[in-house]
């Protein structure tokens, strides 16, 4: 399955990491470091989605920096699916 890893700039998070299938629905979804439980629950409810569906539901959700986690997961799906 192809896998997309992100690097988060701005944010407590290291990297976020998301598998999807051949129709780009997400299989499985992990993180390194930043807030477990926040992340942990992130990764947990896009199982299941369509990767744009993910990028319109969290683009834009702020933490610190003008960014957050969720933001920056669906910055680095979007820069994917732009390839």
């Amino acid at each position: 399955m192809p896998v997309i890893e992100i690097h988060p700039q701005g944010v407590c998070s290291r990297l976020l990491t998301v598998e999807y299938d051949d129709n780009g629905i997400i299989t499985k979804a992990s993180h390194i470091a930043g807030c477990k439980g926040n992340l942990d629950g992130i990764c947990s409810l896009i199982v299941g989605m369509k990767l744009e569906d993910v990028v319109n539901k969290l683009e834009g959700i702020q933490c610190r920096n003008g960014t957050s986690c969720p933001d920056q997961l669906a910055k680095g799906i979007s820069r994917h699916l732009q390839k």
